[in-house]
């Protein structure tokens, strides 16, 4: 491995992208001490943290870093863009239009990268209103011109952050917003650390608990890293053709199909969402929504029922969103390409479905079991702590993602990558 990152800093543009995700992820940690102005943080603290819904916020305040129990301008983080790509990804199942978008091709996901950041603001701005309506009594002189500039502040936060996250895929290595996600959970890290070790000293935690949750938290990086190099090999063969004197193809090659094909996006999918009902239920003071975040706190059994279904609905939606069998089986046929003992078109489409259908099945399942297992953790030691299963499942797989684009810019050059 020490090796293949030499090897990565030796390559010009290799490095250059390493170093340019690096220094953006100075600047995002900046942002996160930069102080939303004219608020009580004291006040602020006790109508967000101090109520019902304080683990709602708290787990919040994990995907943020730290920036929303300090009101930072960061404070909502990236929530607001992952909710948007929900809805138009959504929308693009079942509406007419966005689907004919998806199939445009380039130009047509260009226009659906423009109606999620016009998503993102829109929610954003939602967002900001009711955290700023909430916390209206610990806002030091609550005039309009105050409260407004709470609300900018807050959705300018967020709208840089979609920006930043777009800068880093576009010149940085990985996918920049779950970089910064990354970079919200790391953050987290020694207080957490902190905060277990002072637990274990006052005699609250047990050494075998922290034992059990270091082998959970082995237990959960194998499985990510297995789910994520997992795959199942499916033949290809091609006929030879000849044009004039010279022969093309007659060559055999596999087509690689991921155990997990969606990675760690069903997870921070159903997080965003399961949080986002909960906060609004938070934010209107009506005795049933009061109740709904009660119901929706992490943790609860509500809670985890539904998001383990989130989980398994959202593995097999963005396999179907980025694995299209219809299209790669028109592509082989037009090719000269087949599966040995399937016939080309419709037959190769139907086999490759079912094939996708129950690896994916397998998938979800392993990638469920994996993201509850932390609740196991928390039903049997009674300890809870931020950067759980869901925590490690989303760092870890990010890392794996992350390795796997240095590896192949490596390969590229001709030199050793991280998987030998």
């Amino acid at each position: 491995m020490l090796s293949a990152l030499r090897n990565a800093f030796k390559v010009k543009e290799l490095r250059n992208r390493i170093l340019f995700v690096l220094a953006m992820m100075v600047v995002y940690r900046v942002g996160t001490y930069i102080p939303v102005p004219g608020v009580d943080l004291s006040i602020y603290k006790e109508i967000l943290f101090g109520g019902a819904g304080g683990d709602i916020f708290s787990f919040l305040d994990l995907f943020a870093g730290g920036a929303l129990s300090n009101f930072t301008v960061f404070a909502m983080s990236i929530s607001p863009y992952i909710t948007a790509s929900i809805i138009i990804q959504l929308l693009g199942g079942v509406v007419p239009y966005f689907q004919e978008l998806q199939k445009q091709g380039p130009e047509g996901r260009k226009k659906l990268v423009q109606y999620t950041r016009y998503g993102t603001i829109i929610l954003a701005l939602v967002q900001a209103l009711g955290i700023t309506l909430t916390i209206k009594s610990a806002v030091i002189n609550p005039n309009f011109f105050n409260l407004l500039l709470i609300v900018v502040s807050l959705t300018a936060g967020t709208a840089f952050l979609m920006w930043l996250g777009e800068l880093i895929t576009e010149k940085g290595i990985g996918n920049g917003i779950s970089i910064i996600i990354f970079t919200s959970i790391l953050a987290r890290f020694p207080s957490d650390i902190t905060r277990m070790t002072a637990l274990v000293r006052t005699g609250d935690i047990g050494f075998v608990n922290v034992l059990f949750f270091l082998v959970l938290a082995v237990v959960i990086i194998a499985g990510v890293i297995f789910i994520e190099l997992g795959e199942r090999r499916i033949p290809v063969q091609y006929s030879k053709r000849i044009v004039g004197r010279k022969v093309y193809g007659g060559r055999n090659t596999h087509i690689p199909m991921k155990i997990n094909q969606a990675g760690v996006i069903p997870v921070i999918f159903a997080s965003s969402l399961l949080m986002f009902p909960a906060v609004i239920a938070q934010l209107i003071p009506v005795r049933f929504f009061q109740a709904l975040a009660g119901w929706l706190s992490p943790g609860k059994p509500v809670y985890i029922i539904i998001y383990a279904a989130l989980i398994f609905f959202f593995t097999y939606f963005w396999t179907a969103f980025t694995f299209n069998p219809e299209e790669l089986a028109e592509n082989m046929q037009k090719y000269g390409g087949f599966i040995p003992g399937i016939r080309p078109g419709k037959a190769t489409e139907k086999y490759l479905d079912k094939i996708l259908v129950r690896i994916t099945l397998a998938g979800s399942l392993f990638l469920t079991a994996i993201a509850l297992l932390p609740y196991l953790f928390t039903a049997i030691t009674k300890v809870s702590i931020s950067f759980g299963g869901t925590s490690i499942l989303i760092m870890t797989g990010v890392a794996l993602e992350t390795m796997k684009q240095i590896e192949s810019h490596l390969l590229l050059r001709h030199y050793e990558g991280f998987m030998k």
